[in-house]
């Protein structure tokens, strides 16, 4: 599993990337704001690890970017910032654990091995399978191909799981619009472009056509 480790402090980066790879995992880091929000853009993620105060741009602004990719990897703060403002930042956010410098690395490898527990145990019963090695998380609301997240935004995730309710049935494009985007003004070429950005992150037959009926999900 795949970690991005912001960290600007050298010896804690260090320190911290060498003990999560000695416990089996994958880990990118990033000195600053900017570098890390280069990574999140180009890479999938199990989990981010950020620091707060770091140069260009702040923990709490990686957060705002990594949410407005739609990223579903769960999000630990690890910082020695510990004023209640900078908590609730952090939480209303979206992190998910805040760990304290100085810490124990023990408890560093606590945390994050509860996360993954948390995040990516295997439970049949939330899982969709869809087209080929593509799978659907209901609890956790994300596509992913094999261990990989598709990186996906929320009115695609509507989509899907529109389709998903639907599972046997074709969905007419005035059926998406009444569901997805209610009172919203969409045309039928944008339905189709939401349709093709999803076919071209997944696979051409992830969602099936019929002219004249409308689409589905491939179950």
């Amino acid at each position: 599993m795949k970690i991005l480790l912001l960290e600007d402090d050298y010896e804690y980066q260090i320190s911290v990337k060498e003990y999560l790879e000695n416990l089996g995992y994958e880990i990118d880091e990033a000195s600053d704001g900017i570098e890390a929000c280069d990574k999140i853009a180009k890479n999938s993620y199990h989990l981010l690890i950020l620091d707060i105060k770091v140069p260009e741009i702040s923990g709490h602004e990686v957060m705002k970017y990594a949410k407005n990719l739609n990223l579903q990897a769960p999000i630990m703060i690890m910082t020695s910032l510990t004023n209640i403002e900078d908590i609730s930042t952090g939480y209303e956010l979206g992190c998910n654990e805040y760990l304290k410098k100085p810490f124990n690395l023990a408890e560093l490898k606590f945390r994050v091995n509860e996360l993954m527990r948390k995040y990516y145990s295997k439970d049949d019963k939330n899982i969709i399978k869809i087209a080929k090695n593509f799978d659907y998380d209901t609890n956790l609301k994300q596509i992913k191909n094999g261990q990989n997240i598709v990186n996906l935004s929320q009115k695609e995730i509507n989509l899907i799981e529109f389709l998903l309710s639907r599972v046997g049935m074709f969905s007419s494009i005035d059926d998406i619009k009444y569901e997805i985007w209610e009172d919203k003004e969409i045309d039928d070429a944008g339905i189709r472009m939401h349709i093709k950005n999803i076919r071209n992150k997944t696979s051409d037959d992830f969602i099936i056509s019929h002219r004249g009926m409308g689409y589905k999900i491939n179950v």
